[in-house]
């Protein structure tokens, strides 16, 4: 669902940037106002304000849309209750606090990991 949204957006966003392309620039910002086109006639004025606008709905719409389809799986999570290694088995039991932080667990359990490493770095012995 949320790829067919995200297709129509696209599709809104690439007819929206056209159509405030063909507009005629009526401040001149950049020195190239004015000018006769072949859409310099009224009506069509006011055919891509209206196109323009209501693309611009379309554009705020289906952003809100997506907006809301990415967030409505989203269940909040919390890192505080978790202890790396234990697993929670029944109800919500809170967590006892042990000595140290997490990053002397994770010391902790790298050291019980890796074998004993050498005090000191041996030198090439020479017969």
């Amino acid at each position: 669902m949320q790829t067919v949204f995200i297709v129509i957006h696209l599709m809104i966003v690439a007819v929206l940037i056209g159509a405030v392309l063909l507009q005629k620039s009526e401040g001149g910002g950049l020195g190239m106002g004015g000018g006769a086109g072949f859409m310099s006639s009224r009506g069509t004025a006011n055919l891509l304000t209206r196109t323009t606008a209501v693309l611009a709905v379309g554009f705020f719409v289906t952003s809100l849309l997506l907006t809301w389809l990415a967030g409505y799986d989203r269940k909040p999570t919390s890192i505080l209750g978790n202890v790396p290694g234990q697993t929670q088995s029944g109800g919500a039991t809170p967590v006892a606090p042990t000595g140290g932080g997490v990053l002397d667990q994770l010391k902790k359990a790298d050291e019980q990991q890796s074998p004993a490493a050498p005090s000191a770095p041996q030198a090439p012995q020479s017969q």
